[in-house]
């Protein structure tokens, strides 16, 4: 069946950033080792500060530049770091079965297959190994520079027995996904292939992404629908974490479909 052609609009608000115009204060939510400890309370009443630490990480989630840094954690000097990852996660909402793993280097921006991801820095990374983009802003940059690549990315693209877009819109909010190494790539046509290489050409140009800097003890949380991220080179030093979380901006469910046998479904 023939797509209709995709309604193309400019992407407004805190999610639309370039990295030029961040700061470390756009991104950065200090915590203290009293919120570390209260990991361990069973009972939600006896964690007043990581109650209120992830509030605010949520609605950055959710509603702002879709991405955050806690520093102050300091889950790396725990004795199992892992497991204090997978309590937190469990706070935001549901982890994949497949628990915690390495982040692997790849030269492309991706979106991770999750409703969030959280990377645990657990050793200094080296400067520029870790690069985000913003969505909103590659799709806005390609609607006043190539709109025919852009309508063809809000059309499916090919991922093995499923097919998604780059960019959609579900119930109003605005959704991506983008998993350069994942696609069938034998299935890609011209047209898809030029799409893509116009994406990646918007992510290249200066001042869109942000190099960010990571420390022992660092966690970044971001949301895979308005964030990608590149790690440029092996960061053996990260521990990454995906977890599912209801809401206007989760999963589509054809990629659910497709990743949920990976992940015990």
């Amino acid at each position: 069946m023939t797509q209709p052609p995709p309604r193309l609009i400019p992407q407004a608000g805190p999610a639309a950033w370039a990295g030029s115009a961040l700061s470390p204060a756009d991104w950065m939510i200090p915590a203290g080792a009293e919120a570390a400890a209260e990991l361990a309370e069973p009972d939600a009443a006896q964690r007043p500060q990581l109650s209120a630490l992830l509030r605010q990480v949520a609605e950055k989630l959710d509603d702002g530049r879709g991405f955050c840094l806690l520093r102050g954690l300091k889950l790396d000097l725990l004795p199992a770091p892992e497991e204090a990852l997978l309590a937190l996660a469990r706070l935001l909402g549901r982890p994949f079965p497949q628990g915690t793993g390495t982040q692997a280097a790849s030269p492309h921006f991706r979106a991770d297959p999750a409703d969030a991801a959280l990377l645990l820095c657990l050793g200094s990374l080296p400067e520029g190994a870790l690069g985000l983009v913003s969505a909103a802003a590659l799709h806005n940059a390609l609607l006043k520079a190539d709109r025919a690549a852009l309508a063809v990315l809000h059309r499916d693209l090919p991922y093995g027995e499923a097919a998604l877009p780059v960019f959609s819109t579900t119930e109003g909010a605005f959704l991506s996904h983008h998993d350069r190494d994942a696609m069938t790539e034998a299935r890609l046509d011209p047209a898809q292939h030029a799409a893509l290489a116009a994406l990646e050409a918007a992510a290249a140009a200066p001042g869109q992404a942000l190099a960010l800097p990571l420390h022992a003890g660092d966690l970044l949380l971001l949301n895979p629908r308005l964030v990608w991220t590149r790690i440029a080179a092996p960061a053996p030093e990260l521990r990454r974490l995906w977890i599912e979380r209801p809401g206007p901006r989760s999963l589509p469910e054809p990629f659910r479909a497709r990743i949920s046998p990976m992940v015990g479904g």
